[in-house]
């Protein structure tokens, strides 16, 4: 397999595929553009730190040979066929050269959505039988490049020997780390937040609660138990005396784990349309509502002038016995000093008169106003909102770019409260930030005062995810000292730096959670899976670790085929939750070959179901 890309996702997923999946991985990465220390998964902990930090010096334009030579052959070849190759761009030659004609699978994760789509192009005329696997940001970019690839991909396998066979063994496979993080780090910041993963035709939601004494409760199953240091289940390494979080427990453990924090499959349903998909989505998108064209002051001012109105209409047609409707009208004439005077007529009359004039005096500064707030707030629609006044329980995010883009897309769905805060004038998430109308404040977060502007002290979580863990860590601290008490998440990248980060923060601040997430963590797996041929639905982030759902065919796995779902299980590995679009499956179901179900697997758990 070969992985190229220009950050630490590509890393992660070449340690993912070796470690976990035992692969032969080949890793193209710019010459010294590794921007993380690359991390350590699984069996690769003692090799990975040889493989990633044995990177060549010479370009590989001007090497001879490929990855397929003998064990020796290249300078840039490790002796078990494995390597890290330099170049400063996915060429023809230079995936030639990495050995793209003769790969399973190849996964472009370059930041470039551009870069991406060109190295995709090429790699698909060079091998167009290869497994693709694309890092798009762009979702409707993404749908038309999958379709134009497969289309490629299977007009290739028609042509050729391989038939229909070697098309059903050739995917293209758009993800976005950003999509597959976001859900995430969202139902972290939130308190009480329902994981959702959403199947084709099902929805599984998942809730973190704590453990009664009778079991998982109204709980469909128990898929992790969290760490018993924290009870609130916050991230880090377990200390001395402390149990350490489980994955796919079984009865038994359920049973011996009371009171402490676990996260239970709570509902198993049909899968919604993509318009209720979404809650208190607005149904005109860009429509202001109309409580935010003017302020509360004058929207009382217009109420009181209208209950004037309306009383001196009520007083002329008591006074003079008119019909109602014109002495209302009259009353208008009077207010807009329409020249019809009360000469002759009886004084009651005229003071009612004169009153109206005085109203309709008072009425014109009011009506500009009103004019005045209105356009100012339809200028204002495409600029940058400030925090009103008295906001609370919100969420500040630190950062906009795409990670933060899609965290703030989702916690608008959720209908939670968020204040952003960016040093990038020019940063992509601010046009999202103005069209769902969020309070941003401009600028740098290590400085003071910025925190204090997006009004930290009065805020429910603070959740910090730009591309510097420095950044990350300093701006948590520096909340810490403005709120001990405050909920803060991370984005951090090392899972050594996150471990001392949480127990640092737990020591200082025992009495506030601390969540650590790792984005190329969340989205690796899924990564991973598609390479392999395997459909990855979604992930939950338990602690540091994921626990993946997955889409399954029964066929051809003896540890499925032939048993119930009860007996389909196995603890720490996987479980299967549901047949693969029916709500209602029970546990003395028997699983036949035929039948797709959605598990919830460990990583090496879907890797034994391989």
């Amino acid at each position: 397999m070969v992985v190229c890309g220009d950050d630490g996702l590509a890393h992660r997923l070449a340690a993912e595929l070796r470690g976990v999946y035992g692969e032969q991985v080949t890793l193209v990465v710019p010459p010294n553009g590794r921007t993380a220390r690359p991390p350590v998964v699984g069996r690769a902990r003692a090799a990975s730190a040889a493989l990633f930090d044995r990177v060549v010096s010479a370009a590989v334009g001007g090497r001879t040979g490929g990855a397929g030579q003998p064990p020796g052959a290249a300078p840039g070849q490790r002796p078990d066929g494995e390597g890290v190759w330099e170049a400063a761009e996915p060429t023809e030659a230079v995936l030639a050269e990495a050995g793209v004609a003769r790969a399973a699978a190849l996964a472009l994760v370059y930041d470039d959505d551009e870069t991406n789509i060109r190295a995709a192009l090429t790699a698909r005329r060079l091998n167009p039988r290869l497994r693709l696997v694309l890092r798009l940001y762009n979702r409707r970019l993404g749908q038309h490049i999958e379709e134009l690839l497969d289309q490629a991909a299977a007009l290739a396998a028609g042509d050729g020997a391989g038939g229909a066979g070697a098309a059903a063994e050739t995917s293209t496979t758009v993800l976005s780390d950003a999509d597959t993080a976001a859900p995430a780090l969202a139902a972290t910041a939130v308190t009480g937040t329902s994981r959702v993963v959403q199947t084709e035709g099902l929805l599984l939601r998942a809730v973190e609660r704590p453990l009664p004494a009778d079991g998982p409760g109204t709980g469909l199953c128990t898929l992790a138990l969290l760490s018993g240091g924290d009870p609130a289940g916050a991230d880090g390494p377990d200390g001395p005396g402390e149990q350490q979080p489980r994955l796919l427990p079984d009865d038994a453990q359920v049973r011996q784990a009371v009171g402490r924090q676990a996260v239970v499959l709570e509902q198993v349903s049909a899968a919604a349309g993509p318009e209720s998909a979404v809650p208190g989505r607005r149904g005109l998108a860009g429509v202001p509502p109309l409580a935010s064209l003017f302020s509360r002051r004058l929207r009382w001012s217009l109420a009181v002038l209208a209950g004037c109105v309306i009383g001196l209409a009520v007083a002329l047609w008591l006074v003079t016995g008119i019909h109602p409707l014109r002495a209302f009208y009259i009353t208008l004439l009077d207010l807009f000093a329409i020249d019809d005077p009360a000469l002759g007529s009886p004084l009651g009359r005229q003071l009612l008169q004169l009153l109206s004039a005085l109203v309709g005096l008072l009425l014109l500064p009011v009506l500009l106003a009103a004019a005045l707030e209105t356009f100012g707030t339809f200028r204002t629609a495409s600029a940058l909102r400030k925090p009103p006044r008295g906001l609370n329980g919100h969420v500040v995010l630190l950062g906009l770019g795409k990670i933060g883009t899609r965290v703030l897309t989702r916690l608008r769905e959720l209908n939670i409260p968020v204040v952003c805060v960016e040093s990038d004038p020019e940063a992509r998430g601010l046009a999202a930030a103005r069209r769902l109308r969020v309070p941003v404040v401009l600028g740098d977060v290590t400085q003071e005062g910025v925190l204090e502007a997006a009004q930290i002290h009065r805020a429910q979580t603070l959740l910090a995810v730009t591309s510097a863990d420095t950044t990350n860590l300093e701006a948590v601290l520096y909340a810490r000292t403005l709120r001990p008490d405050l909920r803060v998440v991370l984005r951090l990248y090392d899972d050594d730096f996150a471990t001392a980060v949480y127990r640092t923060l737990r020591a200082a601040y025992p009495h506030a959670l601390t969540r650590s997430r790792s984005v190329t963590h969340l989205a690796a797996p899924a990564f991973a899976g598609a390479m392999l041929g395997r459909q990855v639905l979604g992930a939950v982030a338990v602690e540091r670790r994921v626990l993946l759902f997955a889409a399954v065919d029964v066929d051809g796995h003896p540890q499925l085929e032939g048993r119930t779902v009860a007996e389909a299980f196995r603890s720490g590995a996987w479980r299967v939750l549901a047949l693969e679009g029916r709500t209602g499956t029970p546990s003395d179901h028997v699983l036949e070959k035929g039948d797709r179900v959605v598990v919830a697997a460990t990583r090496r758990g879907l890797a034994e179901l391989r």
